[in-house]
């Protein structure tokens, strides 16, 4: 008997093949669904293959040379977004956050204790120490200090080379953020097909803002990845919840043992474990079955939850097996109301709960932003979206909005939208509610969760989507291009481009102090001999690099001459005597558009 396909356009027909007659089942109309969504083709027992046609045979072999041009393609577009990344590692002095999460590291790996950044969970930090380990830097038991002083002392007073040891540092996560590439596009291509995912790992590798913190020591992009992932497995365990769910929990527990924000994202992630044993389980359940099937996704949640704090505590026990935490008198701030209770009751280690507190009391500390020419005391609702706007290519905000309605709108698409769009919402609105206006990087999930969500294009069934979407793809991949090497002030063509990012934003979006080492080279080939006054914002040290300055607001204005070098988030932000000073002086040169070099 030959091979019987039912597909949905022979649903409901009689059909008669070598003399036996079947009645084709009928396809309800939201199963007619992409490729993400659709069931298996149902393929009639005891079938033989067809005998292959002349035009089955062609497409047999364009479909093998497909199988090979596309490992070639999604290779090619992680090995520019790697050369993108360790070129920028290798030139980028230490940011900010940077050496306190290395010495951090460097603690768990000498001293195996908790001491350092407990705001923090110690996944990320554990990710970073295994190129600390590789590194093989000197590391001083006895120094005592806050975290940002032993960073300092680690990279620049205890016989280390900091370039070194920054680049072993970047490098896990640099290899971090290239596995979470092809999650994107495994991901796009199970909702939208091969092109989806070519499309959306485009989109991901000349991301600039992933490219600019997945090639740091940070946590950011970690943390994001991670919730991705999970997002993707529970995607997937709508076929075989067994191994989806555990495999989701396991990633949701890593983003949130990585960075607290994503605690966000938890309940979401969990009534999605649920509906995808609702809908594995839905096909097979027994008429009346209703209650059975709400026990079973209650468990599936259950399931996801568990695992997801088993790798919490996991993590915890990886860097001090006996849990020895003892925070410093008055560290940890007391915490009450709602936050209060919904931070005792969270089922993760004491370290845990007090680095939630700590988080709550910066959150409740003064901070200053910058958006769009205004320095404002406090935070705007709107900083994020506005930021994002700035910092997004221009064909990726495209590609983004209509692959979301296109999730939103089109009928084939929504058994999608709760698992891609939903978590990202909610992120995004906690990340809005933060009252630290520092840079898109508290919102970098956007632009992988954009990735994948831009694959709904292709549903919008016009000849002209594939040539548009293809252009809007090739513009994004030159403006990420053009920006090389300097990511993190990136901001697209609409809003002047990096050289215009800092009059319009600040601190991680533009001047992180990432660029003393080039200014120490900017100075000697180009200023050698002229005097220096310096107001710096990072964590690098000046003199390291050859860079001997002097602090012009400890002076008297009229003494202030020569070349004032002012980092362009000082510039942003900057008041009284500084701006005064600012305003009196000639502009003459720019380094790595985060620092600017005015003549008096």
């Amino acid at each position: 008997m030959a091979r019987l396909r039912i597909t949905p356009a022979t649903a409901g027909r009689t059909i008669t093949r070598d003399q036996h007659t079947v009645l084709a089942p009928v396809t309800p109309p939201d199963a007619v669904t992409p490729p993400g969504c659709a069931p298996p083709e149902e393929v009639l027992p005891g079938a033989a293959p067809p005998i292959p046609t002349r035009r089955a045979r062609l497409l047999a072999r364009l479909g093998r040379r497909r199988r090979l041009l596309v490992p070639l393609v999604v290779a090619v577009l992680l090995l520019q977004m790697a050369v993108a990344m360790i070129t920028t590692a290798v030139e980028q002095t230490p940011t900010i956050d940077e050496p306190v999460y290395v010495a951090a590291a460097a603690v768990y790996l000498h001293e195996h204790s908790l001491r350092l950044n407990p705001e923090h969970p110690p996944l990320g930090k554990l990710v970073i120490a295994a190129g600390v380990a590789a590194a093989g830097p000197h590391f001083d038991r006895g120094y005592d200090g806050d975290q940002s002083h032993v960073g300092r002392h680690l990279l620049y007073e205890s016989g280390n080379d900091p370039w070194r040891l920054m680049l072993w540092a970047r490098l896990p996560v640099i290899a971090l953020t290239l596995l979470f590439g092809l999650v994107v596009f495994v991901f796009a291509r199970e909702l939208a097909g091969v092109v989806g995912g070519l499309g959306a790992l485009t989109l991901y590798a000349f991301s600039p803002d992933v490219v600019a913190h997945g090639s740091l020591a940070t946590l950011d992009v970690p943390a994001a990845g991670f919730v991705l992932t999970s997002v993707w497995l529970l995607w997937r365990a709508r076929r075989r919840p067994l191994l989806g769910l555990p495999l989701a929990g396991a990633a949701l527990g890593a983003a949130v043992a990585t960075k607290m924000n994503t605690l966000a994202a938890v309940p979401v992630l969990l009534l999605l474990a649920g509906l995808s044993v609702w809908r594995a389980r839905r096909g097979t359940a027994a008429s009346g079955a209703r209650l059975s099937l709400f026990a079973r996704a209650a468990a599936g949640a259950a399931v996801a939850a568990l695992v997801a704090i088993a790798v919490v505590w996991a993590a915890y026990l990886a860097v001090d097996p006996r849990l020895r935490w003892t925070p410093a008198s008055g560290e940890v701030p007391a915490v009450h109301g709602l936050r209060g209770l919904l931070t005792g009751l969270l089922p993760f280690p004491e370290a845990y709960r007090d680095g939630m507190r700590l988080q709550f009391g910066l959150d409740n500390a003064h901070w200053e932003g910058f958006l769009f020419g205004r320095h404002y005391a406090g935070s705007l609702w709107y900083y994020l979206p506005a930021a994002l706007l700035v910092k997004t290519p221009i064909g990726a905000l495209v590609l983004w909005t209509a692959g979301t309605a296109a999730f939103l709108t089109n009928r084939q698409l929504r058994c999608g939208a709760p698992y891609l769009l939903l978590p990202a919402a909610v992120l995004l609105v906690a990340a809005m509610d933060s009252r630290r206006d520092f840079g898109v990087r508290y919102a970098v999930f956007v632009p992988m969760f954009g990735a994948v969500a831009a694959v709904g294009v292709l549903a919008l069934r016009r000849r002209w989507v594939p040539v548009v979407a293809a252009g809007l793809l090739a513009f994004v991949a030159v403006s990420s291009l053009r920006t090389f090497p300097f990511y993190l002030p990136y901001a697209n063509e609409a809003f002047g481009g990096p050289a215009k990012t800092h009059e319009r934003l600040h601190d991680s979006n533009v001047d992180w102090g990432q660029d003393l080492g080039r200014l120490a080279d900017r100075l000697r080939h180009r200023y050698a001999g002229r005097h220096v006054w310096l107001v710096y914002k990072g964590s690098g040290v000046p003199s390291y690099y050859g860079i001997h300055a002097s602090d012009p607001r400890r002076q008297a204005e009229r003494k202030v001459r020569g070349l004032l070098v002012v980092s362009d988030s000082s510039v942003a932000k900057a008041r009284g005597r500084l701006a005064r000073l600012i305003h009196s002086s000639h502009e003459v040169d720019e380094v790595g558009h985060s620092i600017t070099i005015f003549r008096r």
